[in-house]
């Protein structure tokens, strides 16, 4: 029996484990390995972080949906990669071989340490809900009278768009505690927010917002949201084996989400880097939501042995919906861009759509997805 290994809980994944519960792969054992049950949407994370969404409603159930293709699912990160041997090494000891593997492992932020009272890095998103529900507790608990200062680094949209959605959420707790005072800031090395977004996008951060100059060096909380980085295993030569990587550390791939090194080893969303294009493609959600249908279709083909792979095609322009934490959104597509509350209703109805395709399929395999795992979940928080 061949095994194919997914490694990491990301949207591509989620779209390969839901095609499998719908048409199961015959003939093959699936094993999903991942360190949390419960994997973020990173389009609905903002709007958590101020508080329009719980985190139920935000998150997509990997263990309910392994219930629902049939899959076993390990908590567990790769530590180490043996592309030559087709075998991982994983955060628990075990080894794990395979005959296909797919990685969709997301990537990482590393903070320098600084004189900040909480540095929060906004990747990976796994983490992130434990960390943030430590803060705004510390803060509820904080003394009275002395102002709490929020600064954002990173002027891209997942830097813009956090700092707009937890100053919302402070604005929130700051009607609870008047007592005490809220300032916010971002800082970017760059000369102006959201590069590479259209200028009315821009202009609408700048004109919608109070904070976009950047605040002084004392900071309570630091809001780490800077350009993605490949995880240590992939930097490191010793632990990734011979898997092709960018100069980054990303994992270098074909047209058809393929390892350019090791074609029994497919790689998408974060981790990977688009070898075929002049140009890298940005590190968003809506990248591995696309490439979830096409990296489906390839993992059967290669696994059937046969003819029948496509190749992942990536949009020249794609729309930007970047929430403000006001009940308004910023929309940007091309040249263009605008701002309203129509755009967060727009970016709402998107969000819960994609997120409803798979609560509809765990739900109903929930208990089935809970004994199945049990023996797995040990070390999740």
């Amino acid at each position: 029996m061949a095994r194919l290994v997914l490694a990491g809980a990301g949207h591509a994944h989620a779209q390969v484990l839901l095609e499998c519960s719908r048409a199961p792969l015959p003939g093959v054992e699936l094993v999903v390995v991942s360190p949390q049950a419960l994997a973020p949407y990173s389009g609905m994370v903002p709007g958590w972080l101020a508080g329009t969404y719980r985190l139920d409603e935000m998150v997509i159930d990997f263990p309910g949906l392994c219930a629902a293709a049939g899959a076993r699912w390990v908590a567990a990160e790769v530590d180490t990669l043996d592309p030559d041997g087709k075998q991982l090494m994983l955060t628990i000891g075990e080894a794990l071989g395979y005959d296909l593997l797919s990685l969709n492992v997301g990537s990482t932020l590393r903070p320098p340490p600084g004189e900040a009272a909480c540095m929060l890095a906004m990747r990976p998103l796994s983490a992130l809900p434990a960390a943030y529900e430590t803060v705004l507790s510390d803060w509820s608990r904080g003394p009275t009278g002395r102002p709490w200062t929020v600064t954002a680094v990173g002027g891209g949209a997942a830097g813009v768009e956090s700092l707009l959605a937890v100053l919302a959420v402070l604005a929130q707790l700051r009607k609870l505690r008047p007592d005490r005072p809220v300032q916010g800031g971002i800082v970017t090395s760059g000369t102006q927010l959201l590069p590479g977004l259209s200028v009315p996008a821009r202009r609408a951060a700048q004109l919608s917002s109070r904070w976009c100059e950047a605040i002084g060096r004392s900071s309570d909380l630091v809001l780490w949201a800077t350009g993605a980085e490949a995880h240590d295993w992939q930097r490191d030569p010793t632990r990734r084996g011979s898997l092709s990587v960018s100069a980054q550390g990303f994992v270098q791939v074909d047209q058809q989400l393929r390892s350019v090194s090791h074609p029994d080893v497919f790689a998408v969303g974060d981790c990977a880097h688009w070898e075929p294009g002049p140009h890298a493609l940005p590190k968003a959600g809506v990248i591995a939501v696309r490439m979830g249908p096409v990296l489906s279709n390839n993992l059967r083909a290669a696994l059937d042995g046969a003819a029948g792979s496509h190749p992942y095609r990536p949009q020249r322009q794609f729309l930007v919906l970047l929430a403000t934490g006001d009940g308004r959104a910023i929309a940007s597509r091309g040249p263009f861009g605008t701002s309203g509350s129509w755009a967060w209703r727009w970016k709402d109805f998107i969000d819960r759509r994609f997120i409803a395709r798979y609560a509809k399929t765990t739900s109903s395999t929930a208990s089935t997805a809970s004994t199945a795992s049990t023996s797995y979940e040990s070390d999740i928080a």
